[in-house]
């Protein structure tokens, strides 16, 4: 190792020490022990240029174990990805480009929001299969326009979490070899030394999974670090795990080893011995980097911005020679045109018969995947349920990454979090499916595409008591209220085939938020008065005689509003006019206007009951204090679908008589 290498691997350790302990609040543990792997990875082994954050063809690089996000802003800051020494020394303050936590699209040269542990992990899996995917559409001979490795970083929390399970193996069954997993093996937690609960042979599981391992003994020595890479980039056949033994907070006397260097500054007297045995130059300077260190990260840079014009060379021939390819690209990495499929008749056809929702969402995909060529999905285990086979389009696998069909295994979490690293990577839309029940599973990751802004969908079908004889293990009853209750997510439940072409169309030209289509197994009757106002989240899709002197409103969703017509007609045998309100998306009407609200449920109507198949949290808001809900209050039973809705209330018999007693409470 050269004095320069030793000091620009020390500066990252003394920097993200500088700023947990101004912050006075970090993890200091991994970017002391980890610094040497970081080091080596991004100035000799990864292709990145810090003046083209968005080169298609970059390395991307995953922070698995996010606690350690000062490593990950000084290496941003050092390589000149614009953060500047004011932003590290506003470290986890209010507003800052360097929260506690990496934060994709919040900080420049961020791949992936991560937190949760071994989240990363998953979303790196993704990234590499979309890497797979790409490659195998685009490139030619003697033109690898994508060519390209995920890194993912993390350390024994990652590793004892079950997504990083799920999601390895997966990647050692797809082959993907251009996935390279480096583990920060300090055997320390939280709590204490690994062992007290964490003695498997990691290296062994790994390998059971598929992938080729390798052990660096010595965390700090940057040449046998280099050489596990260069050794994992040779493998064309398998994914790469390479086990770097650290030791967590080194080089501070006082902590290293130690679990107290995990999650809390080193203090300030510390941080001075730390410099001081590192030989770091005026120790009891704090954010003092000397200028070579800046200088020999500048020349480092520059190997990337030489790799990034190689690679515009080669891309601008290709474009000329394969003008085909080359619109195909464009197309990947362009927006769908919302407003030809807004006016698309073949998009919007009405069906004539009854339908389950989760089989027109099928006919929506088969349409769908020509219109989005770089539309990719799959189900965990339930394609033929869920109905998400895309046909004649081959299934993704080792052999065939050309394949759009994606084959999850039944691992929903790794699911989720792999969907992110798809939509992550760019040049694709993804899409991923199962039983709405079982979204309990996927949540901690919809929630993060939700915080990254990602516009992923999920395909959720079997959406209630319609589930049947399954029973209540498989019967959703509060999962609706658990994701409108998620910020930036859309929650959409189609009641026909119109309302399910408009959860598709949200879907698909989303570019910020991701979609949730919650779908029937049982068949539902196509309603007259169904349109694309449903894109507006809620309408009147059966109106009252008298709308200007109804008596009540009706609301529904999904298979649910049928039911409210049918209750609305027997009202109006009995002289009682109301309205029934379509609301297949919550948080779509709450971005109208209050005007166009007030059209659809005016303040004067107190009246008003909701009918949902599904909990009756968060309905307050719409039925208010005056009004009323038929909804489950149970976890359901297993039985035949139609027997289920007649004993927990589903009927119009129901559904008139709690709206008498409301309509007559109000009057």
């Amino acid at each position: 190792m050269s004095n320069i290498d030793t000091k620009c691997v020390n500066a990252i350790r003394v920097l993200s020490a500088d700023a947990i302990q101004k912050a006075k609040s970090g993890h200091p543990g991994l970017p002391l022990g980890s610094a040497p792997i970081a080091y080596e990875l991004w100035a000799n082994h990864m292709n990145h240029n810090p003046k083209d954050t968005k080169w298609a063809n970059r390395d991307r690089f995953v922070l698995s174990g996010g606690h350690g996000s000062a490593m990950l802003y000084s290496l941003l800051h050092f390589f000149g990805y614009g953060l500047s020494m004011d932003d590290m020394k506003e470290f986890r303050q209010m507003g800052s480009l360097t929260p506690g936590h990496p934060e994709y699209g919040h900080t420049v040269g961020v791949e992936a929001t991560t937190g949760p542990l071994g989240a990363g992990m998953g979303m790196a899996v993704g990234m590499a299969m979309a890497e797979a995917h790409l490659a195998s559409m685009f490139n030619r001979p003697g033109y690898p326009v994508v060519d390209h490795y995920t890194f993912a970083l993390g350390g024994d929390g990652c590793m004892m979490e079950g997504i990083s399970s799920e999601a390895f193996s997966l990647a050692g069954t797809l082959g993907l070899s251009k996935l390279i997993v480096l583990y920060d093996s300090n055997k320390i937690s939280i709590e204490g030394n690994t062992d007290i609960a964490f003695t498997e042979d990691v290296q062994a599981r790994m390998r059971a999974f598929g992938f080729q391992t390798i052990t660096v003994e010595d965390g700090n020595d940057l040449e046998a670090i280099g050489k596990a890479i260069e050794e994992a980039k040779a493998d064309k056949e398998h994914p790469s795990f390479i086990t770097v033994k650290t030791q967590i907070g080194y080089g501070c006397p006082a902590k290293q080893g130690k679990a107290s260097a995990h999650g809390e500054p080193l203090g300030e007297e510390n941080v001075k011995a730390l410099k001081e045995n590192l030989g770091w130059p005026e120790p009891e300077k704090s954010f003092n980097i000397p200028q070579d260190v800046y200088a020999h990260y500048e020349e480092k840079a520059k190997q990337g911005e030489e790799a990034e014009a190689a690679w515009n060379k080669m891309f601008a021939e290709y474009c000329e020679k394969f003008p085909e390819d080359k619109a195909r690209w464009d197309k990947y990495h362009a927006a769908v045109d919302a407003e030809a499929l807004y006016n698309n008749d073949a998009f919007w056809a009405k069906e004539e018969k009854a339908v389950a929702t989760r089989a027109l969402s099928g006919k929506k995909i088969n349409f769908l995947k020509d219109v989005l060529p770089n539309l990719i999905g799959g189900s965990a285990d339930l394609a033929p349920s869920n109905k998400t086979h895309m046909e004649g389009e081959g299934d993704f696998s080792k052999t065939n990454y050309a394949g759009r069909n994606l084959h999850f295994g039944v691992r929903e979490l790794a699911m989720a979090a792999i969907e992110n690293g798809l939509m992550l990577h760019g040049g694709l839309r993804a899409y991923v499916a199962t039983f709405f029940v079982f979204s309990d599973y996927m949540k901690p990751m919809m929630r993060l595409a939700a915080l990254m802004h990602l516009p992923t969908t999920y395909v959720l079908t079997h959406d209630s008591i319609g589930v049947g004889e399954d029973g209540p293990t498989h019967e959703p009853i509060e999962q609706m209220a658990m994701m409108r209750s998620l910020p930036n997510f859309n929650v959409f439940r189609p009641a026909d085939a119109t309302e399910t072409a408009a959860g598709w169309y949200l879907a698909v030209t989303s570019k910020t938020t991701p979609t949730a289509l919650v779908l029937t197994r049982q068949n539902l009757p196509q309603l007259p008065g169904s349109s694309k106002e449903a894109l507006k989240g809620a309408y009147v899709v059966s109106e009252a005689k008298d709308a200007d002197n109804m008596d009540g409103i009706l609301i529904g969703t999904g298979s649910e509003v049928s039911l409210a017509i049918e209750a609305q007609e027997e009202l109006a045998k009995d002289g009682i006019d109301v309205r029934v309100v379509s609301m297949p998306c919550m948080d779509l009407f709450e971005q109208q206007s209050a005007e166009y609200k007030e059209s659809i449920l005016p303040k004067n109507i107190r009246a008003r009951v909701a009918v949902e198949a599904l909990s009756d949290f968060g309905w307050g808001r719409y039925v208010g204090l005056d009004g009323a809900t038929v909804c489950m209050e149970g976890f359901g039973a297993s039985a035949p679908a139609g027997l289920l809705f007649k004993k927990f209330g589903f009927t119009k018999e129901h559904v008139v008589e709690v709206a008498m007693k409301v309509i007559a409470a109000n009057k």
